[in-house]
């Protein structure tokens, strides 16, 4: 039986000629502007005529590509390293795309599909899914092949992996003397409103950490939740970041991606550059960005492989 385990992620522009890509695919995404089509084509038009000379000055100080992409394929190695089977990785706004991956794949008997997005949201779990599964209907691959994770935030393993990555950035400091914050990519309140399950899963995924946090002895002063990368004059989830860094006691912080598996611009631009501009402002003494998991996020997905095999056997 030919098996393969296939990765769900957002993309990014693999160099800066895929920037303008990469915004129109993400901004036609009927799941990120729910509106008719001709009207979500004339907001995605202006967003990205508005927004492309920024974005790629931003990924031109990344060095003229995503991030995503570099750690995407090292994640990739170590499973194929430590599973011995076919690894893909399917982007949803840049290559690969699920047409490209899947035509090659036709003749597989299985496919294992984690999201790389360990919460529930109809803007990225199951755009990517629906995304999947219509490029596998138009090459005639049958859908109940396909056997899909929605969510694991709340599995030990990865939790553990995040206090990993938290004291990886604390290094041999007192963790009483900063406080942590837990930061998630913001999505429009009005999709929240809707039913959307990602803040629900954020806040518990939050919960589990710091669960782990206090098993291990690790007690920050204070921990917070907040959310960064709003954009326009609509109302998105709170607290926002930059007004939780000005409401700290403490002049010393961790900030911990915590919506986040794999590092990209989010992560190394907004967090690492622009949130530190912020924090310089409001006269931080320390200022640390805890990297996201990456490649280390391999043991939870093989334990999530190994659970989706068995479970898929079954059937």
């Amino acid at each position: 039986m030919k098996v393969a385990l296939l990765l769900l992620n957002m993309g990014g522009p693999n160099n800066l000629g895929e920037v303008k890509l990469f915004l129109n695919n993400m901004f036609n995404d009927k799941a990120i502007i729910g509106a008719p089509k001709w009207v979500r084509k004339l907001i995605a038009y202006y967003i990205v005529k508005n927004r492309l000379s920024q974005a790629k000055s931003n990924y031109e100080k990344l060095g003229g590509k995503s991030p995503i992409i570099k750690y995407t394929k090292e994640l990739v190695s170590s499973l194929k390293s430590k599973l011995n089977i076919d690894v893909k990785y399917i982007m949803r706004y840049t290559p690969l795309y699920a047409s490209e991956v899947l035509a090659d794949l036709r003749d597989y008997d299985r496919f294992l599909v984690v999201p790389l997005y360990p919460h529930f949201s109809t803007t990225t779990t199951q755009s990517s899914l629906d995304d999947l599964f219509d490029a596998a209907r138009k090459l005639g691959i049958s859908t109940e092949k396909f056997f899909t994770i929605k969510y694991y935030y709340e599995d030990i393993v990865y939790n553990k992996t995040i206090v990993k990555k938290i004291k990886e950035a604390l290094g041999d400091d007192d963790a009483s003397e900063f406080e942590l914050i837990f930061s998630a990519h913001g999505l429009p309140q009005s999709i929240i409103d809707k039913g959307d399950l990602y803040m629900k899963h954020i806040k518990q995924n939050v919960f589990y950490a710091r669960k782990e946090l206090l098993k291990e002895g690790v007690n920050f002063y204070k921990t917070h939740l907040a959310y960064q990368s709003r954009l326009g004059p609509i109302a998105w989830i709170k607290p926002y970041l930059d007004d939780k860094l000005k409401s700290l006691q403490k002049k010393k912080v961790i900030i911990y991606p915590i919506a986040f598996l794999i590092d990209n611009s989010e992560t190394k631009y907004e967090l690492d550059m622009e949130y530190k501009e912020i924090a310089d402002e409001l006269g931080f003494e320390d200022y640390r960005v805890a990297s996201a998991p990456n490649k280390e996020i391999d043991e939870t997905i093989i334990k999530i492989y190994n659970e989706m095999l068995i479970a898929s056997s079954d059937k």
